[in-house]
């Protein structure tokens, strides 16, 4: 086990790059680490003596997986089961995702969740060139933070286009940002952190003006929150176009986010070479027989979240008449622009027991939770509210 002192911060891997200029023979990593952002994960809420501690910072599902989910996981776990690698292809759930979706089994690709595939879908299509010129994969930002993760560890350049002023995605300036170096369009909707969509129709429209070699990956996780009626499943993008990938999960409405499952939906073109980089048994049998009885039992998968989108308005409704302007979510989380004041919002909410996720100095998003929990957070930001205007 490395000693704390030897984690690997950015810190210490710049030092151990110098170090490595002066000692050929030691051991460092690629210099591409120190263009790395730091992904940072939800953190728990603080311990309050009194309340119950609540975590609204990682858009986790606050309603436990279908019955028929936890009882496929008890049932997965046997002694023979555990000690043998899953079926490698995960044909079962790609076939029941195939037969709901009216999709090819062979264009459902199953990996460690949405961020597993679209990982795969990075390495495998954009990255650095033989003479070393990097290709460039679009992204909207802000959105969810592991793209330039992702999109730099492949040795790709990430171009970011700023959200318009309502927080949605800036299409047209995505559109301008296409050059011959581009390789990969991400497409983050409901977006990720904001919450805002790209109707199909603007996606339609978008794309009728993308080159056909570019791939468009479509990020749409939390889509079973989406209650506009210009938003299908995107799948029709899927059919009409050949460069697209729609990518899912079950990490947020189906409440499994532990169990790392996603999938893509995508033609053969983008399809089998994904299968070919995506690593063998990314997810494990026990995930997977979980997701296959989520979805089976779908209808009370989407029962669940019509709670959430029911919390989900009440609080947004709380936070726009309280002056704090939050964009149109259909996501599971509200943004909150607070700009400078984005650290001190969520420091107030830890004194309440409560974590949210601050980008400082940008906004705060608040996952939508418990019914108390909503409450609570309410209450936090009607005593934060003065400071506002200043």
């Amino acid at each position: 086990m490395v000693p704390p002192s030897q984690t690997p911060t950015h810190h210490n891997i710049r030092r151990i790059g110098r170090l490595a200029s002066m000692d050929s023979s030691a051991v460092y990593p690629r210099p591409m680490l120190n263009q790395l952002p730091a992904y940072q994960s939800g953190k728990p809420p603080v311990e309050t003596p009194g309340l119950t501690p609540y975590k609204l910072a990682s858009n986790e599902n606050p309603y436990a997986p279908v019955p028929q989910a936890l009882d496929a996981m008890a049932a997965a776990v046997t002694a023979q089961s555990v000690q043998r690698y899953p079926e490698t292809t995960y044909l079962k759930l790609r076939e029941l995702i195939g037969q709901i979706y009216d999709v090819p089994v062979d264009d459902v690709t199953v990996g460690a969740g949405s961020l597993g595939i679209l990982t795969g879908l990075v390495q495998t299509f954009a990255g650095t060139n033989e003479d070393g010129s990097q290709d460039e994969v679009i992204i909207p930002w802000r959105s969810f933070e592991a793209y330039p993760i992702v999109i730099r560890s492949a040795g790709a350049k990430d171009v970011q286009v700023p959200l318009a002023a309502d927080g949605t995605m800036d299409l047209e300036g995505m559109l301008a940002a296409i050059t011959d170096r581009t390789r990969m369009i991400m497409l983050c909707t409901p977006n990720n952190p904001t919450g805002t969509i790209a109707t199909t129709s603007a996606l339609r429209a978008f794309i009728q003006q993308v080159p056909d070699n570019i791939l468009i990956a479509i990020d749409a996780a939390y889509l079973e929150f989406v209650r506009n009626d210009d938003v299908d499943n995107y799948l029709e993008l899927y059919r009409e176009f050949p460069n697209v990938a729609v990518l899912r999960t079950f990490s947020k409405a189906h409440g499994l986010a532990n169990m790392r499952v996603g999938y893509s939906i995508a033609p053969p073109q983008i399809s089998l070479p994904l299968k070919v980089v995506v690593p063998a048994f990314a997810t494990s049998s026990v995930g997977v027989e979980a997701a296959h009885a989520s979805l089976t039992h779908l209808d009370e998968v989407l029962a669940h979240t019509e709670k959430v989108v029911s919390e989900r308005a009440r609080v947004w409704q709380a936070f726009n008449d309280l002056g704090y302007n939050p964009p149109a979510t259909e996501a599971n989380f509200v943004w909150l622009p607070l700009g400078e004041l984005s650290q001190a919002f969520s420091d107030a909410c830890d004194t309440q027991a409560l974590s949210v996720r601050a980008f400082h100095p940008e906004g705060v998003r608040v996952s939508i939770g418990e019914v108390e929990a909503n409450d609570r957070v309410i209450q936090v930001a009607t005593d934060f509210a003065p400071r506002l205007n200043g």
